[in-house]
């Protein structure tokens, strides 16, 4: 009787034993399910239907799901066996990958070393992907080997995935993960439309699958559709608040839009929970820039040094807010040089770099910089950038013809307010005036409220000898204009309107009492002085014209007309 009893003892721990266990699946080890389906691993059709249950669930991708069917591995107690470890690590890795936003904590990953499974994760942690076999119809064979996927992958691998991928969504209609990987490849390929349908059809199986929500606003804003991708963002948000990878997604979006306030709101709640995310602080640091709020940007630019000070994008954003907003060249080019240092053919750094020195009143550092645009126009002659540096340059000099030749190859790629004030000095300086008068109209008629603009409108006006309309904008403008530079801009304005030269004297007094500095006024000055005759009067003015513009061409000229005069009076 006792024997009996161990024999039956030993029967059930046998049984047991085979029920938990999981061997590696091999084709020794598996079996079909006899319905051409997944097959199942050896000792998981001995669990029956909760293994079937369990798989089933875990399949879908749905976060409900996923979570359901790791419940019922922790309710029925099977966390600790190879069947309930393996489809855990399965649901966490999935889950951590689709659903990062899920703020409940989740099991450590624990798979066994005996899975077939455990073999192309570990493999795809190490950027290798593993295909299934031809004959292979197991659902997870075809869908794990994505977790390998990254930026580096070639596009053979890419290529292999779709076909993968799309033999699983066969196996499993009615699973996201086939469409949601699919979408996630097309998009890092490039492929935008096709990226957009694929998260489409993952969406459609689950309307809980709101990542590929994500994906399509996502890749709208990829495509250039910024207005659709906001929409879809503002709607997410809406519905998912506490979700990071949303409030990511958004505030990258409002920062490539340039809707600065809307960006800068939404990095700062992204810093608020993570407020050592390297990326959004330099993205912070950079919004904060563009709205010229340099002492801000400066704070941020030194939160980040203690994370990475040899980043590149950090060093450039340090060289502006030298250059823009402290007016300290030098500090500014320091920053550039540590990036030339470090990649000589930087673009974007020389550019800058060069155009600091052009502006410089050093004789050395405009050579260098004309230096520095000669070695540009070899490099990279066709970028837009550096033909806009060599036409900056050129109006400064005054070699209007040579500027209207990069002009030309601007306006045929672009047309920023910068290139359009360019081509409005471009023109005016070549005695187009009616040609400048077009572009000053387009540039008031892009933002009718900015002084500059304005100005530069009216001036046109003038030019063009529509002085009725050029006066009543001009008095409207100069009526609600505080002081300060922009009231100096203003009466200098006038003063071109006046009958004569005494009247004009009136404004252009004006003009220097709202800025000592005004350029325009002093050399307008000037000049008046030097048709009269009273040379103790022009120098006087000429002088200070020079002190602010040493290299200006008109002054230059008549700096050698004065010069005994000039000298003689130091």
């Amino acid at each position: 009787m006792g024997l009996k009893i161990r024999n039956y003892a030993i029967i059930i721990f046998f049984s047991m034993l085979i029920f938990f266990s999981c061997p590696t699946t091999s084709d020794s080890t598996r079996t079909n399910d006899g319905g051409g389906g997944t097959p199942r691993l050896a000792g998981e059709q001995n669990a029956g239907s909760l293994a079937e249950e369990i798989r089933n669930l875990t399949e879908t991708g749905i976060l409900s799901s996923m979570l359901e069917a790791m419940e019922l591995i922790r309710s029925r107690n099977l966390s600790n066996v190879d069947f309930g470890r393996m489809m855990s690590g399965i649901n966490v890795t999935l889950i951590k990958l689709i659903y990062p936003d899920y703020p409940a904590r989740l099991p450590n990953i624990d798979i066994p070393r005996t899975y077939n499974y455990s073999r192309i994760i570990r493999e795809a942690e190490r950027g290798n992907y593993i295909r299934p076999q031809p004959n292979s119809v197991d659902f997870f064979e075809h869908v794990l080997p994505f977790l390998a996927i990254n930026e580096r992958s070639p596009p053979e691998t890419l290529q292999s995935a779709l076909v993968d991928l799309e033999k699983a969504a066969d196996l499993r209609p009615n699973s996201i993960l086939p469409r949601y990987f699919q979408g996630v490849i097309h998009e890092r390929a490039g492929r935008f439309s096709q990226a957009e349908a694929s998260y489409g059809q993952a969406y459609q199986i689950s309307n809980e699958c709101y990542p590929a929500q994500i994906g399509i606003a996502r890749v709208k804003r990829l495509s250039g559709d910024a207005a659709a991708a906001t929409a879809i963002f503002a709607d997410l948000i809406t519905r998912y608040p506490d979700s990071i990878e949303i409030k990511r997604q958004l505030a990258i979006t409002h920062y490539e839009n340039k809707d600065w306030s809307r960006a800068l709101s939404a990095v700062d709640e992204i810093l608020r929970a993570d407020p050592r995310n390297g990326e959004f602080i330099l993205m912070r640091a950079d919004i904060l820039i563009e709205m010229g709020n340099f002492s801000q940007a400066n704070a941020s630019l030194d939160n980040y040094a203690s994370i990475n000070p040899n980043n590149r994008s950090y060093l450039f954003m340090r060289a502006r807010v030298q250059a823009e907003g402290n007016r300290n060249r030098d500090s500014a080019l320091n920053y550039l040089r540590s990036i030339l240092r470090a990649n000589a053919n930087d673009v974007e750094a020389l550019v800058y770099a060069a155009s600091l020195l052009l502006e410089s009143s050093r004789p050395a550092d405009q050579i260098e910089g004309r230096e520095m645009l000669v070695n540009l126009r070899q490099q990279a002659g066709s970028s837009v950038e550096v033909m806009a540096l060599a036409l900056r340059d050129a109006i400064q000099r005054e070699s209007w013809l040579e500027a209207q030749g990069y002009l030309n190859r601007i306006l045929a790629v672009r047309r920023t307010v910068a290139d359009l004030t360019d081509a409005y000095y471009v023109e005016r300086g070549l005695g187009n005036h009616s040609r400048a008068l077009t572009y000053a109209r387009e540039l008031y008629e892009r933002n009718t409220s900015s002084n500059d603009y304005t100005f530069i409108y009216i001036s046109a006006l003038i030019d063009n000898n529509r002085r009725d309309e050029a006066n009543r904008l001009l008095e409207n403008r100069l009526n609600s204009a505080a002081g300060g530079v922009v009231k100096s801009r203003y009466f200098y304005l006038r003063s071109r309107l006046q009958p004569n030269t005494d009247a004009a004297l009136g404004d252009l007094r004006s003009s220097l009492f709202e800025d000592p500095r005004n350029l325009d006024a002093l050399i307008a000055m000037f000049e008046i002085y030097h048709n009269r005759r009273e040379d103790r009067r022009a120098v006087y003015y000429l002088r200070q014209a020079l002190a602010i513009a040493p290299d200006h061409p008109l002054l230059k000229r008549y700096e050698a007309e004065y010069a005994s005069l000039l000298r003689g009076r130091e």
